[in-house]
C-alpha cells in the first residue's frame, strides 16, 4: 500500500504547475496626530476575507507598477510605490469553476497620498484602515501576516529615531 501512495504522490508532483505570479500593494499611511502607521485592508469579492490589493502581470508594466494599478482599481488609492518588494507570500486562488491554483504574490509598499471617490471596484469590497498588528491578525496567509508585521517594525524605526533627537 505504501508503494501505491508513493506512486500517486509522484504522479501528482509531475502534473503540478509552478505557482502563478501576482503582484500586490501594501497600502499605508501615517496618522497625522500620532505618526502611527495604518495599513489598508479590503475584502475579497468572492469570499469576503481580508486581503490587500493584488493582481496578475500586465503587458508593458513593471511589477511594482502593477501593484500600484491594482491598489487604484480595487481600493481607489494612489501614492508612491517602492520598487523593491517587501517579500512574497503564497496562497491558493479559487477560480469560478472550483479549481484551485497556487499563486505566489510579490508585495510592494505603497504610501497613500490620495483617496479617490470613484474607482473601478467601488461598492464591490469593504475597505478599512487598521494597525499593522490588527491587519496581521485579520489576513489568512501567515506569510502575508509576517510581511505586514515586518513592515510595521521597519516603518516604526525611523519614527523612533526622530523622537529620540
Amino acid at each position: 500500500m505504501a508503494i501505491l501512495s508513493r506512486i500517486a504522490n509522484d504522479v501528482q508532483l509531475m502534473f503540478r504547475r509552478p505557482p502563478r505570479q501576482q503582484y500586490a500593494a501594501l497600502c499605508y499611511r501615517l496618522k497625522k496626530k500620532t505618526g502611527d502607521i495604518e495599513v489598508l485592508l479590503l475584502t475579497s469579492r468572492d469570499t469576503g476575507r481580508w486581503v490587500i490589493p493584488k493582481g496578475w502581470p500586465m503587458p508593458g508594466k513593471l511589477s511594482h507598477e502593477v501593484a500600484a494599478r491594482e491598489a487604484y482599481e480595487e481600493a481607489g488609492v494612489r501614492g508612491t510605490v517602492e520598487t523593491e518588494p517587501l517579500g512574497s507570500f503564497g496562497y491558493d486562488k479559487l477560480l469560478k469553476d472550483g479549481i484551485q491554483i497556487p499563486c505566489r504574490v510579490q508585495v510592494y509598499a505603497l504610501e497613500v497620498s490620495e483617496l479617490v471617490k470613484n474607482f473601478k471596484e467601488k461598492g464591490e469590497r469593504s475597505l478599512e484602515w487598521v494597525s499593522c498588528e490588527d491587519a496581521a491578525g485579520r489576513v489568512r496567509e501567515q506569510e502575508l501576516s509576517d510581511i505586514i508585521l515586518g513592515f510595521g517594525r521597519r516603518a516604526a524605526k525611523p519614527a523612533a529615531a526622530v523622537q529620540a533627537k
